[in-house]
């Protein structure tokens, strides 16, 4: 009786531990994919990214997504010490060519999503000391009308067959 006692305790404690460790390990490997994520009032900022760069291209391009819980706002600024200056910049077609201009802000419509992206609106990264390596990362200081001022990480990406590019490059 004893020792089938003994076999049923020790068989819930392993399965007790197993689970700890299950739960564990999908808590530590959940973290990566959120520490990026950031928070001004009640927008979330997720996937800050920024294109990257052989040394000698001394511009990149920075995106992410903006995703707004509450009213409307607008991103009016943004900085990084990586670039002598940043820009907030977007991309229009007119008569058949894609032109980036640099805007004032860019408006974060209530209750929805906002996506800074290849193609879109963007945040220009000008006057980079050595270009950015891929996987390079640095913060990146936004600022709302309304949520204020935050820091995210960004982290330099492979470029894509559906990005523009941003290189050297003239307006």
């Amino acid at each position: 009786m004893q020792y089938t006692s003994f076999l049923h305790t020790t068989a819930n404690t392993a399965r007790r531990t197993g689970a700890v460790a299950l739960l564990l390990t999908l808590a530590l490997t959940a973290a990566p994919a959120l520490a990026q994520d950031a928070k001004a009032g009640a927008i979330t900022i997720s996937h800050a990214w920024a294109r990257a760069t052989p040394a000698p291209v001394r511009t990149s391009a920075a995106y992410l997504t903006l995703d707004n819980k509450g009213g409307a706002d607008r991103l009016l600024s943004a900085s990084a010490d990586i670039a002598k200056e940043t820009q907030l910049h977007s991309m229009i077609t007119e008569a058949g060519v894609m032109k980036m201009r640099e805007v004032k802000g860019v408006d974060v419509a209530a209750s929805g999503k906002t996506e800074l992206r290849p193609g879109g609106f963007h945040i220009m990264l000008i006057g980079l000391a050595d270009g950015l390596k891929e996987g390079a990362k640095f913060p990146l200081k936004l600022k709302f009308e309304k949520a204020g001022e935050v820091t995210v990480q960004v982290t330099a990406e492979k470029p894509n067959a559906n990005d523009h590019g941003h290189g050297e490059h003239k307006h």
